[in-house]
This record gives structure tokens, C-alpha cells and sequence, in this order.
């Protein structure tokens, strides 16, 4: 039940981390509502604090006082956090998993509660604005889904990518990521000595490549999650709110929410999940010839 604690202290980290970032952005995306010490207080810091306090409420009232024999709220969060887990581990590796685990499941639960959020009544409707012809347009909404406007999700891919990079560095270190960018892949003793030093200016190419692709990443992740869901909402006022698709944007809104913290763990297994495989095998292997060994006694 320690990962429960350490998934709601992520979750109030990344509402702080992400929503300072957020507050930085203009007014063509966030709303500044009031300034608070200094810094401006958006429509979407708003609902992103209130939805990291209700994260932490409902997660430590279904839980409450761990027991042994759990709870049904004890075993709804266990079962969820088991199934995630049994998601993301074969991809980031058992080696780096204990690191990843609460900042993947934190993204998931933070993105996909801000893309539901928008579905609720009077979030993104209800502010200040003016009558055109006979309608009241708002044009500053007191609430907005985080996920709704860029500076949002570049402040979440951003987390995303800082934390993919601390976990490299702790459990694969400078080194093997230096070889996994530039290093040969090839086996030296089956190729000759002129192809495989052809090979190695190859391989240092596509690193250069792959390194350019790495910082381009944040760009992608925010990209993505802001286009799916900026196009959600446009999609539900063209359509006048009709309940197919309100299914359609639950629906899309748990698979951005997936695929966001998916892509995450792949990139982090891309590094770290090396040799996990040949290692139980082989851990395996050992155990199997012990007992045969013992039988032969």
C-alpha cells in the first residue's frame, strides 16, 4: 500500500509541477482568472487542482486503514493498480519498474480524469463573455479541462520526458544509453573488420537520428494529447452534445489517457529492459538443472 501513498504524493506533484507551467502560457489557451503570489491562476489550474484533491480523497477513502483481509474499496485500488502494473511491467522491464510504476500510473489517472472532466456540465460553458445574436458566448470560462489547452499537455509531456530521463540515468546509466544510441549492434566476429567499422559510422548516424527523435518526443506526446482532445470538444458542440458521442469522447479520452503513459513506458524499456528476459531464463535454467542434479542423488 506504499505505492498508493507514493501515487497520491505524484499526483499533487505533478498538479504543482504541471499547472506552473501552465500558468506561464498566454491567454490564447488559458484564461488568467486572478494572480495568486505573483503567479496567474488559470481556468484549467483551477480544475486541476481541484481534480488532484479529489484524486487523493477518493483513493485514501476507498482504501482507508490497509488490512490484511482488504476492504472492497482496498481491493478495487489493488486490483487496478495490479492490472496496470501487469501492463506496463513487461514493457519497462522488472529492473526499473518499482521507479516507473507510480509516475505511469500517476499520468494515467491525472490524463484521464482531465479528459472526462470536460464532459461534465457547465465545464468549458460557464464564465464570463457576451450576446451574439440572441446567444451568450463565453469567452472565459471559469473551468477548463488541463488536458483542453497546450501549455497543459507540454507541462505533462515535459514530466513525462524528465521523468524518463532520471530513470535512465538511475538504473541504466550514461554509459549503456551511449551505447545503446551509438554502439554496434552488429556481432564483430561474423563480419569483417572493413563492414563492421562501416557498420559503426552507420550505427552513429541513426544515433545522431535517434537522439533528435528523443527531444523531439515532448512535442509529440503534448501534440497528440491537446489535438485528440481539442478535437473532442469541437467534435461534441458540432454534433450538439448528443450522447453517442459523449460515449465516443469517454472512450477517446481513456485511450489518449494509455496511450500517453504507454508510450512513456516504451520509451523508458527502450533503455532499461535489457536482459531481464535472458536473466530469469537463465535463472530458470539454473533452477531446473539444481533439481535435476538432485534427482540424479
Amino acid at each position: 500500500m506504499s505505492a498508493v501513498k507514493t501515487i497520491a504524493l505524484s499526483t499533487l506533484l505533478l498538479a504543482s509541477g504541471a499547472t506552473a507551467f501552465a500558468a506561464e502560457g498566454g491567454h490564447e489557451a488559458a484564461s488568467s482568472l486572478k494572480g495568486v503570489l505573483g503567479l496567474p491562476v488559470t481556468n484549467s489550474i483551477i480544475t486541476s487542482w481541484a481534480i488532484t484533491i479529489l484524486i487523493i480523497l477518493v483513493v485514501r477513502w476507498m482504501v482507508g486503514k490497509p488490512k490484511i483481509v482488504p476492504s472492497r474499496g482496498q481491493a478495487i485500488v489493488e486490483d487496478a493498480l495490479t492490472g496496470l502494473r501487469d501492463l506496463y511491467e513487461p514493457i519497462v522491464g522488472k529492473k526499473a519498474m518499482p521507479m516507473a510504476f507510480p509516475v505511469l500510473v500517476t499520468l494515467f489517472i491525472f490524463i484521464v480524469l482531465h479528459n472526462w472532466s470536460g464532459l461534465l456540465p457547465f465545464v468549458g460553458t460557464m464564465g464570463w463573455g457576451h450576446e451574439v445574436d440572441g446567444h451568450f458566448h463565453v469567452t472565459t470560462p471559469l473551468i477548463r479541462p488541463h488536458t483542453s489547452e497546450l501549455n497543459g499537455t507540454i507541462a505533462l509531456a515535459l514530466v513525462s520526458f524528465g521523468a524518463w530521463f532520471i530513470i535512465v540515468m538511475r538504473y541504466a546509466g550514461p554509459g549503456l544509453l551511449i551505447k545503446d544510441l551509438f554502439g554496434n549492434k552488429a556481432d564483430k566476429k561474423e563480419l569483417a573488420p572493413a563492414m563492421y567499422w562501416g557498420l559503426s559510422l552507420v550505427f552513429l548516424v541513426v544515433g545522431l537520428i535517434e537522439v533528435v527523435s528523443i527531444f523531439i518526443r515532448p512535442v509529440t506526446l503534448s501534440m497528440r494529447l491537446f489535438g485528440n482532445v481539442f478535437g473532442g470538444e469541437n467534435l461534441l458542440h458540432a454534433m450538439h452534445f448528443l450522447p453517442p458521442f459523449y460515449f465516443l469522447e469517454l472512450l477517446v479520452g481513456f485511450v489518449q489517457g494509455l496511450v500517453f503513459t504507454l508510450l512513456t513506458a516504451v520509451y523508458i524499456g527502450l533503455i532499461c529492459n535489457h536482459g531481464d528476459d535472458h536473466h530469469d531464463d537463465a535463472h530458470a535454467d539454473d533452477h531446473g538443472h539444481g533439481h535435476a542434479k538432485e534427482a540424479t542423488h
